[in-house]
C-alpha cells in the first residue's frame, strides 16, 4: 500500500423492515436476507409496532435487532429504523414476502455505478391488483407533474441509497406518503435511478386501504408541493 492510499472500508449494510403482526412471513423473510447477504458485513433492523403475535420473537431469535416504536405510521416506522441504522448503505424491504430479496446485490451493484438512491420498479405481477396498479399510475403521474420527475413506480417499498443522504432531505410525512416522499427528496438531492424488480404475492392480512392510502398520498403531494392542506 502506498503512503497516501486509504485502507478500504467495508461494506455494511442495514437493511429495515417494519412490522406489525407479521409472524406469517417475517421467518422466511428473514432468511432469505441472511441467504442473500451472507457474504456481506451487514445487519438487520426491525421496527416493530406493538405485533401482539410472535413477530418479534421470532426476528430475534434469527439474529435481528427490534426495535419497537409504539407509534403507527409507515414513515415514523422508517425514520426511527433511520436512527438506529448503522450501515454505509440502508435496504428497505417489507416483511410480508412481497418483495425480492434475492435482488437486493443488483439494487446495491446498480448504486455502485455512480448512484445515490436506487428504488425497485415493481413489474406487473399477480401482487399487484388492478386497483392497486391504477393508484399507483395515478399516484406516480402526479408526483411527476407537480415536482418534474420522472418516476415509473413512486410507490415501491424496497430501495436501496445511501445513508449520506439523509442529512439532505426534508422528510416530513409519517405515514404511507413517506414512499414518495423519499423519493422526491433523493431526486431532488442526489443521483436517482428505478431498477426493475418482481412483486409477488403478500403473506398475511395487508394493513392497507387502498383508496384511503391513495387519496393520502394526493393529498400529501399537494402539501408538499404548495404547501396547502
Amino acid at each position: 500500500m502506498r503512503k497516501n492510499d486509504a485502507p478500504s472500508v467495508p461494506l455494511v449494510l442495514t437493511v429495515i423492515i417494519p412490522t406489525i403482526n407479521e409472524e406469517k412471513s417475517i421467518g422466511s423473510t428473514l432468511r432469505s436476507v441472511k441467504k442473500t447477504l451472507a457474504r456481506v458485513n451487514y445487519e438487520i433492523i426491525i421496527v416493530d409496532t406493538n405485533s401482539t403475535d410472535k413477530t418479534a420473537s421470532i426476528a430475534r431469535s434469527l439474529g435481528a435487532k427490534v426495535v419497537n416504536e409504539p407509534r403507527r405510521g409507515y414513515g415514523r416506522a422508517y425514520k426511527t429504523g433511520f436512527r438506529h441504522a448503522k450501515g454505509n448503505l440502508i435496504v428497505t424491504l417489507d416483511a410480508d414476502s412481497t418483495y425480492p430479496v434475492e435482488d437486493t446485490m443488483k439494487l446495491v451493484s446498480v448504486l455502485e455505478t455512480g448512484f445515490d438512491f436506487v428504488s425497485g420498479m415493481r413489474k406487473r405481477s399477480n401482487g399487484m391488483s388492478l386497483l392497486h396498479r391504477f393508484g399507483n399510475w395515478l399516484i406516480t403521474t402526479t408526483a411527476n407533474v407537480l415536482f418534474l420527475t420522472n418516476f415509473k413506480d413512486s410507490q415501491s417499498g424496497m430501495w436501496v441509497f445511501r445513508r449520506c443522504l439523509l442529512k439532505k432531505m426534508n422528510l416530513t410525512d409519517n405515514s404511507w406518503p413517506f414512499s414518495g416522499e423519499i423519493k422526491i427528496e433523493a431526486w431532488r438531492h442526489g443521483r436517482f435511478r428505478e431498477v426493475p424488480i418482481k412483486y409477488g404475492l403478500r403473506k398475511g392480512q395487508s394493513k392497507v386501504r387502498s383508496w384511503k392510502v391513495g387519496w393520502e398520498n394526493i393529498k400529501f403531494l399537494f402539501k408538499k408541493r404548495f404547501g396547502v392542506s
